[in-house]
This record gives structure tokens, sequence and C-alpha cells, in this order.
């Protein structure tokens, strides 16, 4: 109900007037209330209503005067939103401004009706005390103004979200929560006793209006201080409640969350914070995911956990190459998009079997990529799967029948780490393991099975794994000064076809002329 008043008040083009109106008769029916009450009226005598009308001149003048300067206010400080656009910043500066516009030009006129009102009434009843006369209007006038500033300070609420977005993070010092709490105490609280005190204080007025004075006073105190607690603790209890549920989805992963900026005191400055955050932490996470497909989940989780520091050390690892076969004729002979389709679909192979496997596609060279296991995540064997990994891209790439390549394993001691300058860092590993798995890959193009590991390799891996490989040959590699034992896996479909043959006679010539000597030959092997 309040709500919807407080929109009809802000859209209206009388509602600012309205507001000023309202607030004004609070202020001027406390005193006359007052002046009733404590039997201040009746010393006027039969003549007390035209008195009070003679007195009641300039608060009527001042009413009038108020109205207009409300309405004019009211299309200067939000002819944006008749409009039906977004304020500009010097409109919206306007808006965070007017509570104690209004607020500062209401206590100016009251100021010269706390000094008429008094003066006017003493003439007309020489039996009452000045000073508690003056009193009573200046407390009513006090309690007046500073019902304008909370009521327009709750007024212009529903704009701060669309303020918000024009100025950013901004803040009022009319609107903190320190200036709320101290004006809603001053007008629920302090001012009724302050009345209180004054009609207590009264010499000349009876005992029995006393008592009746205090006792409307002690009621309106209680009635307007529960409300005003009330009104201002919902006002704080409200978004704290909002901005604790938005840092539980937060602290979820839900990072997609908004509050909407409904104040420019210290809560409104919070929950653009917590929106503020809410967007860091996307963009972190974004950026996260984008800087993980560029240089593997691992890595990029080192390098934001490590900060900007050149960091490595040696660790044995197993490096995995892959190229592909004659990439050169491919790109030539296809359209490009079609060539880096098919090259795509194979480094998608890549990374997900080694990914699978607990290693890191280091780096994609054109239609080359370097995989590693054992760094920059240890594992206690890296070797077995490695190979596990590349008997799955041999295998998937031959399925899709699509491109033809070497794969070359080897295992070894090398230096994992940063590499670079301060401004631009790459993880790579150095050392001779990742030669000689390059090595291996151009010599691997040329083998059945497409695959050649080190020996290395295989002494390193579990026996189970072992058992899947068979010596090749051993060979000289490019750049290398000793011989490279070279391993390949196992072909079980032709294990399979050899153990199902009958046996074969190989002959061997026999060194005496004439005769030659016959073996009947198996191939027999571990099955996978």
């Amino acid at each position: 109900m309040i709500a919807r008043l407080i929109i009809w008040a802000l859209k209206a083009r009388a509602g600012l007037a309205a507001v000023v109106i309202t607030t004004n008769f609070s202020g001027l029916a406390v005193i006359v209330i007052e002046l009733w009450l404590s039997g201040s009226l009746t010393v006027l005598g039969a003549e007390w209503l035209r008195s009070t009308a003679v007195v009641g001149i300039y608060p009527a003048l001042g009413l009038v005067f108020g109205v207009v300067l409300a309405v004019r206010d009211r299309s200067q400080h939000f002819g944006w939103l008749d409009a039906g656009r977004r304020p500009t910043e010097a409109e919206a500066r306007q808006v965070l401004r007017l509570p104690i516009i209004i607020t500062t030009r209401a206590l100016a006129v009251w100021s010269i009706g706390i000094i008429l009102g008094p003066l006017i009434l003493v003439q007309l009843a020489p039996n009452t005390d000045p000073m508690v006369t003056a009193a009573l209007f200046a407390l009513g006038g006090f309690e007046s103004v500073g019902l304008t500033f909370l009521i327009v300070d709750r007024l212009i609420r529903p704009t701060i979200p669309v303020v918000a977005a024009v100025l950013g993070p901004t803040m009022h010092w009319s609107s903190s929560v320190l200036v709320r709490v101290v004006v809603s105490w001053a007008v629920a609280s302090a001012l009724p006793l302050l009345m209180l005190i004054v009609v207590l204080a009264n010499p000349v007025a009876d005992p029995n209006d006393r008592v009746r004075t205090a006792i409307y006073l002690s009621i309106v105190g209680l009635g307007v201080g529960a409300l005003a607690t009330a009104f201002l603790a919902r006002a704080v209890a409200s978004p704290m409640r909002m901005l604790r549920a938005a840092l539980d989805r937060i602290t979820k992963g839900e990072l997609d969350v908004r509050v909407p900026v409904g104040s420019t005191s210290e809560i409104g400055r919070l929950e653009n914070s917590v929106n503020e955050l809410a967007a860091n932490l996307s963009e972190r996470q974004r950026m996260r995911d984008l800087f993980g497909r560029h240089v593997g989940t691992e890595v990029a989780e080192r390098a934001l956990a490590g900060g900007l520091d050149l960091t490595g050390d040696v660790r044995t690892v197993t490096a995995l190459f892959v190229d592909v076969t004659g990439s050169v004729e491919l790109s030539t002979g296809l359209p490009p998009e079609e060539f880096v389709a098919k090259l795509n679909r194979l480094l998608a192979t890549v990374v997900a079997a080694t990914e699978e496997n607990n290693g890191l596609v280091n780096k994609f060279e054109g239609d080359a990529a370097l995989c590693i296991f054992g760094a920059p995540i240890a594992l206690r064997d890296n070797a077995t799967p490695a190979l596990r990994a590349a008997r799955r891209i041999r295998d998937e790439v031959v399925a899709a029948g699509e491109l033809d390549i070497g794969i070359g394993v080897a295992h070894g001691p090398v230096f994992a780490g940063d590499v670079g300058s301060d401004t631009r860092l790459e993880y790579t590993v150095i050392g001779d393991a990742v030669n000689e798995a390059a090595r291996l890959t151009s010599e691997a193009k040329e083998v059945p099975r497409r695959i050649l590991v080190s020996g290395s390799v295989i002494e390193a891996a579990a026996a189970h794994e072992g058992a899947k490989w068979a010596l090749y040959e051993t060979i000289l590699l490019r750049g290398m000064k000793q011989p490279t034992a070279c391993w390949t896996d196992i072909d079980k479909r032709a294990v399979a076809k050899t153990r199902n043959r009958p046996e074969t006679p190989v002959v061997h010539p026999d060194p005496t002329p004439g005769r030659s000597t016959v073996e009947v030959s198996t191939t027999t092997t571990e099955p996978d």
C-alpha cells in the first residue's frame, strides 16, 4: 500500500505538492493541538477562533508558497521521468539533492513563522507565557521539517536505480544512514519529549491541562516512535536480507547475481559493491576459462595462483608429439576451411585423450601438438598414461580416416616452467625428451602402426602396459649421438590371425652343400 502510494506521488504532477501540504499541515496541527490541550487557546476568550485565524495567516501564505515551489520542483527535477527517458548527469544529481533542498526551504519558511506566530499570539493573549509559546511553535516547526525530509527522501528512492545507472556508485551526505537515524530519532522521540517538557514547565497552564497534554504527547510519541522505528528498521533490514541472499548465491558460484541499487547511502554503496564483486568474479572466471583454453586448465590455475614470477623446475616427464603426415599437400589440395575443420577434429581427439589421461596439451604448432605427462601436475607414473593416450589418438584418427599422423613418445628429465618476460610468459618444457619425441614422430610416419616410443618409456611404464608394445628397431635419430631403441604397439588383430594359422615351416640354408634344415616358427605374444 505504502509503496503504491509513493509511486503515485512520484509520478503525479501534484505528488510533490501533496507531500509538502501533508508535512506542513502535520506541523501546524501539532502546534494547534498543543496550544488547545495546554489551555493556551482558552485564554483568548470568545474570540479564540478569530485570533487563531489571524495567527494562521502566515502559515497559510507559507503553505501556498511551498506548494508553488513544490510544483516547480516536480517539473524541474522529474521532467526526465515524464518524458520517459534516462536523466542526464546534472538531472541525476539534482534528484539526489532534492530532499535537502526542500527541507532547507521548509526550515526557512518555518523559521519566519516561529518568530511571527508567538509574537502575534502574545499580543492577542497577554496571559500566555511567550517563552512556552515560542518553544511550542519551534518544536512543531522542527517536527514538520524533519517529517518533510524523511518523506521526500523516501519519495525519491524508486528513482535511485536509474540515478545510479547514470552516476555510477555515488553517495549524498544527506541520505546517509547516520542522517536518517538522527532525523528519525528527532521526529519520533526527541521533539515529542521536548514538547512534553515545555508543557509541564508552562507556569500559566492549569494542572489538568498539563496532565492531559502530557498524556497526549506520550501517546503520540509512542505511536510515532514505533512507526518511525519500524520504517527505519525495514529500510535497513530489507536490503540487508537481499544482500545476504545475493552473497549466498555468489558463494555457490552463481555469478550472474545483481542487486538493485535502491539507495545513495552506505547501503547503496554496499549494494553496488556486491554487484561489482559478482561482475569481477564473473570476468575472472571468464578469463580463467579463456586462459585455460589457450594454455590448459592446470597451467592457468598455476599462473593465477602464483602471479607473474618466472618459476620452474626440472621434472621427469613423458613427452608425446603428434604431427600430420603430408600436411603441405593436404593444405594445398583442400579449401582452407575444410583443412582447418579436419585439423580441429584431430586436435580435439588429441586434447580429449591427453586430458582424460591426466596430461597437458602444452602447445599446438600448426598441424602438430606437444603433450606433456607429469607437469605441471606430477604423476607417480607418467609413462603409462602417455602410452594409453598415444594408442587412443592413433586408433581414433585411423577410425576417422581423414588424416595420417605420426606419434612419438619419449621419457626423461626436462625443465618445466615459465619462460618469457615480465609482460609475456609461456609455460613450456625444454629438454632432450621433447626433442627425442619430435624426432620419433618423424620416423613414426613411416611405421605401419604410426607410433614410435623410446625404450625409456617402456621401462618407466607399468608391466601390463609394456606388454602391449614390442621392439621395432634401433634408430640413430637426427641430432642424437646414440642410437635409440624404438618400440611400437602390437597389432592385436595380426596376432589373432597368426594364432589361427597353421604352423608355417621356415627354411634356413644348411651350410652343408645340398642340405637344408626346417624349423617350425610361430608368433606368440601376451594378450591385450
